[in-house]
């Protein structure tokens, strides 16, 4: 997950993702991501469909039983695609004009 984050941090700054930079409008999309699976994987845990390895785990456990690496997959992962989506935006309108420049970012939405 360290790894995803890191490939896709400069697509913040060389295509002006500006998704750190708004913190407020990612907490608000990360919302109803983290809390949706976060409930449905509490409960499949509750039910006993699903559980986790303490061996590819680190052991800390969240309510339920969920493992901690399971909510920050929550984080990361929709992280990296509001990175990439936004960069795709930018770069796209780049190429509508005719022309890169980083300084005019077109800043798709979320």
């Amino acid at each position: 997950m360290g790894l995803c984050l890191l490939v896709t941090l400069p697509l913040e700054f060389v295509f002006r993702a500006r998704v750190y930079r708004r913190i407020r409008t990612l907490l608000l999309a990360l919302l109803p991501v983290v809390l949706v699976f976060s409930v449905w994987d509490i409960a499949g845990i509750v039910r006993g469909h699903w559980t986790y390895s303490p061996r590819y785990t680190t052991g800390i456990v969240l309510i339920f039983d969920m493992p901690l690496e399971e909510l920050v997959f929550f984080i990361v992962i929709p992280i990296c695609g509001l990175l990439t989506y936004e960069a795709v935006g930018t770069g796209l309108g780049w190429l509508r004009r005719g022309r890169p420049s980083p300084r005019r970012p077109v800043g798709g939405g979320y």
